[in-house]
């Protein structure tokens, strides 16, 4: 590993401190590198705050003369919540600064890298550039395809079911993946099930196990059949129900219980899942985690609106009266179906997380996803 690369890393360790704290902003590290130590570190730590590269200067202070930034992605060019970065650097009389990607925002794109080398600054680009914009995935989502960033995450036994023959999930994955799982939760604006687990499962869906921001909630209930008494309306957490068809007298009952009622389109309880992610984006929501059940997960999949999947495998075997992950998806041929790449498999006490991002071949995603409309219900 270089130099530049062994920097990066530190500062992509750091942009991850602020995870749960920035969105819709990205998460961004940056140090101030004089010689071979590292005389000024910073990160972003929350939406509206300074950013990673201004703090890492002031961390340095005359340092940071002549010395080198290096930031996991591009510094921003012009005025928003905070000043232009770019205007900090070249202020400081920073000599070089090593970049990880581009920052894809119409604002940013490029503009930042042009600013600084017209001041006569050395910009190195690519440093660990997959490493960054992995870090930022949610990020890049919203902003290129303006909808959210959807992770699909699921608990299955060893034979692909989520729940048992009477429809209880409880509990399919140990202790140690349902502390992860709120690890995962922490890290997104909004997390989302299918009216049909509420119903069943009558899940908080609340970061519990460790410490970090709640998230939004969303019941997806085509139907209009979410319970007035669920656990996760009337505790003062912010929840919306879904729906496409619901009785005034159903949500005049959720309203009371403190909850928001979203009508969306459609009609016999279908939502389009891509309607959903374009309301939850005029919001300024940029990331959902989806937890099912299987309607939920096989709509989003069908409409190739699963950028993530994340599978907490149990070693158990619920048989074929159990209730399958994934619902009917057109597959005629191995070939076709949906195959997870760049898949991390990691043991999570004693389960298995499978990790990776799903991939269809062209020609059949293309099929499913044109008009696709979801039953969730």
């Amino acid at each position: 590993m270089t130099d530049a690369e062994r920097w990066m890393t530190e500062a992509i360790r750091l942009a991850r401190r602020g995870e749960g704290g920035v969105n819709p902003n990205p998460l961004v590290g940056a140090l101030v590198v004089r010689g071979d130590e590292v005389v000024g570190r910073g990160f972003h730590e929350a939406f509206g705050g300074p950013h990673a590269e201004p703090l890492a200067l002031d961390d340095a202070g005359e340092a940071a003369q002549g010395a080198t930034l290096v930031v996991n992605l591009e510094p921003c060019a012009h005025h928003g919540k905070t000043p232009p970065c770019t205007e900090r650097i070249i202020a400081a009389g920073i000599r070089r600064v090593l970049v990880g990607c581009r920052d894809p925002h119409p604002l940013v794109n490029g503009a930042g890298v042009a600013a600084l080398a017209a001041a006569g600054i050395d910009v190195v680009e690519g440093v660990l550039e997959e490493e960054a914009r992995r870090l930022n995935e949610v990020f890049f989502t919203y902003v290129t395809t303006g909808r959210p960033f959807v992770h699909l995450k699921l608990a299955s036994s060893l034979d692909g079911r989520i729940a048992s023959s009477s429809g209880r999930a409880r509990w399919i994955s140990g202790e140690a993946s349902r502390r992860a799982a709120h690890v995962m939760r922490r890290r997104y604006m909004a997390l989302a099930v299918g009216v049909g687990t509420v119903i069943i499962d009558d899940p908080r869906l609340t970061v519990r196990h460790v410490t970090g921001r709640q998230p939004r909630r969303f019941v997806l209930d085509g139907s209009g059949r979410t319970p007035p008494g669920a656990r996760l309306l009337g505790d003062g957490g912010a929840t919306t129900v879904i729906t496409a068809e619901m009785s005034p007298e159903r949500q005049r009952e959720l309203e009371r219980r403190g909850a928001t009622v979203w009508r969306l389109p459609g009609s016999h309880g279908r939502i389009d899942p891509l309607a959903v992610l374009r309301r939850m984006a005029e919001g300024g929501i940029d990331s959902l985690l989806l937890e099912g059940g299987k309607s939920t997960a096989t709509e989003f999949l069908r409409a190739g609106l699963v950028d993530k999947l994340s599978v907490f495998v149990a070693p158990l075997l619920l048989g074929a009266d159990g209730v399958p992950a994934v619902g009917a998806l057109d597959v005629e041929a191995p070939a076709d179906g949906i195959r997870l790449r760049d898949v991390l498999v990691t043991a999570v006490g004693d389960d298995a997380l499978i990790e990776g991002y799903p991939t269809r071949p062209p020609d059949h995603a293309a099929g499913l996803a044109e008009g696709a409309h979801g039953e969730i219900s």
